[in-house]
């Protein structure tokens, strides 16, 4: 298996496949309304984002309840960011802070 990043018009995923066919339908399952618009096989076997250019200092834990909120909005960052704020009572920049954070760390 090869590791791919797939594009599509609103998200860019890392996924692992047999084939560009393959990761081609990765993309299908999880965004079937998105075009893949790029696809590129990944020279390594892993994928590494650089924590201090994504501005997290120290050690940043994944919240689960950010993950959720970003799964029941498919992605959609601000749906996601509603969905945290209502359900747990932060504000607009602390929803917007967890939610993001989380993207970035691969939810």
């Amino acid at each position: 298996m090869a590791l791919f990043e797939i594009e599509t018009n609103a998200h860019i995923m890392i996924a692992w496949a047999d084939s560009k066919e393959g990761a081609e339908e990765v993309a299908r399952t999880y965004y079937p309304d998105e075009a893949v618009v790029r696809l590129t096989k990944r020279p390594r076997d892993c994928w590494v984002i650089s924590k201090r250019l994504l501005g997290l200092e120290g050690s940043a834990e994944p919240c689960d309840q950010a993950r959720d909120c970003l799964a029941k909005a498919k992605g959609d960052k601000v749906h996601a960011i509603r969905l945290y704020m209502h359900e747990t009572g932060v504000d607009l920049n602390q929803a917007q802070r967890m939610i993001e954070t989380n993207m970035s760390l691969g939810w």
